[in-house]
């Protein structure tokens, strides 16, 4: 079997193009930006976890338990501002 090598290039328009594409679903859509945010910020989070656990946690322990941090933080967050502002909801 002949492997077949397809070399394509991008140019700077397509890739203009893809960037406004995105851009204009990140304003309909704002939950997958919310959850890649989150897990952008749990990058930073997990290792101080891991650091802060003296390596008695696995990474991967780490990693779920600063997503749990950081889903309870958004919950509290939200049901403050549902308890003081309820007409916006």
């Amino acid at each position: 079997m002949k492997l077949v090598h397809i070399r394509r290039t991008i140019s700077a328009s397509q890739v203009l193009e893809e960037i406004i594409e995105i851009w204009c679903q990140w304003r309909r859509q704002k939950l997958p930006l919310y959850l890649f945010l989150a897990m952008c910020f749990n990058l930073v989070v997990a290792p101080l976890v891991y650091a802060a656990t003296g390596e008695q946690l696995s990474r991967s322990q780490s990693w779920g338990l600063g997503l749990l941090g950081l889903v309870t933080l958004g919950l509290s967050i939200y049901l403050f501002f549902v308890m003081f502002v309820p007409e916006k909801f």
